[in-house]
């Protein structure tokens, strides 16, 4: 726990540079967190349908491990997303993610181009769940699926 917290502390050059740094609220529904923009920039819709999604994303540097892998955390992050957004009411705020579950088949590398679809798999009341399959769009390679239950506080009937 020392080393980590020795690793983590900034010297006196650094901590003046992140004190520079303007940091504006961020205004929910009007633009992209810091999270989203970093864990999303990139994603391209290509086709929706009603409880459909495709997405293609080409694996960043930001989001790889110490191997050159895509993280198997982003991987979890592209399931929450791309499954909330399926099930996601426009107009309401973003349905809570219950249980997800994922099998990690395979690994992406550095710019692997991806496909990600999302289904939903069904409804009952308030409680919503969609399959998320990750898929390296050049070889076909099943990379990661996921199945992801959320609940809509609204109530919503889709």
């Amino acid at each position: 726990m020392v080393e980590a917290k020795e690793f983590l502390q900034l010297n006196k050059e650094e901590a003046e540079s992140v004190s520079r740094l303007t940091i504006h609220p961020h205004r929910l529904g009007f633009q992209c967190s810091f999270y989203e923009d970093f864990a999303l920039r990139g994603i391209r819709v290509d086709s929706v349908q009603p409880g459909f999604v495709s997405c293609t994303f080409r694996v960043p540097p930001r989001l790889t491990d110490k191997s050159g892998n895509l993280a198997t955390g982003a991987v979890a992050n592209l399931v929450d997303e791309v499954g909330g957004a399926i099930v996601h009411v426009e107009g309401l705020t973003m349905n809570v993610s219950v249980d997800m579950s994922i099998s990690f088949l395979g690994t992406a590398k550095l710019n692997d181009e991806l496909q990600i679809t999302s289904k939903v798999l069904g409804r009952r009341g308030s409680y919503s769940g969609a399959i998320v399959l990750v898929r390296n769009k050049v070889t076909g390679e099943l990379i990661a699926e996921g199945r992801h239950s959320l609940f809509d506080k609204h109530g919503s009937k889709l």
